[in-house]
């Protein structure tokens, strides 16, 4: 989570509150004079302000908050400059900035593809896809995923053709891959070496890869992700940005995500 932007509407919201407020007791507390002193310019900032930090702070902690994509390591799913909105209360109602749960609403799936502090540094979010829930013993072998011994059932598609930023990807193999609740995309190079072995999800935490999965700095390399540190399931993507194919890619805006 971006936590300086949190603390930022928090410190704003309450500053401009407390301004607006306090003029407002002053002039009832004052003779009926008070009220014919023009208003102070840092008062008028206060009560313009107010109103929108507030509600940006209660929308982007409570209900949705938008990201942009950086990197391709969730193509062919998301491309570099996808601007996605994710849903913030799907795990659970959050306090900012100490990220707190105090209302449980639903339980992370597998499948679900998933914005969390990196483990690592919590300054800085992932997105990568749920694999393993816990308890589960997710494998990985010759490109194959394998999920409590069994294996996850893949498609051929073809071969993939990027574009733009993601133009290098293209030649990788596109698989269709079956998790039961969700059914997406994936690719893989060929003689591309990755990360192999059985790894058990602890009680309280997700194991996460990304869809590109010979370009992804994921759970296999780094380790499982802890509930407390998810922020919530992305949904949608509202804007797709890349001047390496244009600009606006109009064929990705309002696309739902699974």
């Amino acid at each position: 989570m971006d936590i300086d932007f949190s603390f930022f509407l928090v410190i704003a919201s309450a500053a401009t509150g407390l301004i607006w407020g306090a003029w407002t007791l002053y002039l009832k507390l004052k003779p009926t004079t008070a009220s014919e002193q023009p208003e102070p310019i840092l008062v008028e900032y206060a009560r313009s302000f107010f109103p929108v930090i507030f509600i940006v702070l209660l929308l982007r902690s409570f209900l949705v908050e938008p990201f942009r994509i950086p990197s391709g390591s969730m193509m062919p799913t998301l491309l570099i400059g996808d601007f996605i909105l994710v849903n913030k209360f799907t795990y659970g109602v959050r306090l900012p900035i100490s990220n707190a749960k105090i209302v449980e609403m639903g339980e992370p799936a597998r499948g679900d593809i998933a914005v969390f502090r990196f483990p690592k540094d919590p300054k800085v979010d992932y997105i990568k896809r749920i694999i393993g829930l816990p308890g589960d013993r997710i494998g990985y072998y010759n490109k194959q995923l394998f999920v409590n011994g069994a294996p996850i059932k893949q498609t051929a598609l073809g071969e993939y053709r990027g574009v733009g930023k993601g133009d290098s990807m293209t030649g990788s193999i596109l698989l269709a891959e079956d998790l039961a609740a969700v059914t997406h995309d994936i690719l893989i190079r060929d003689g591309q070496p990755s990360v192999q072995g059985e790894f058990t999800v602890p009680e309280g935490q997700y194991f996460v890869m990304g869809d590109n999965r010979d370009n992804s700095n994921d759970s296999r390399y780094w380790g499982t992700v802890p509930e407390a540190n998810l922020v919530g399931k992305a949904f949608f993507i509202w804007m797709s940005w890349d001047w390496d194919n244009g600009g606006v890619a109009f064929g990705r805006l309002g696309t739902v995500l699974n």
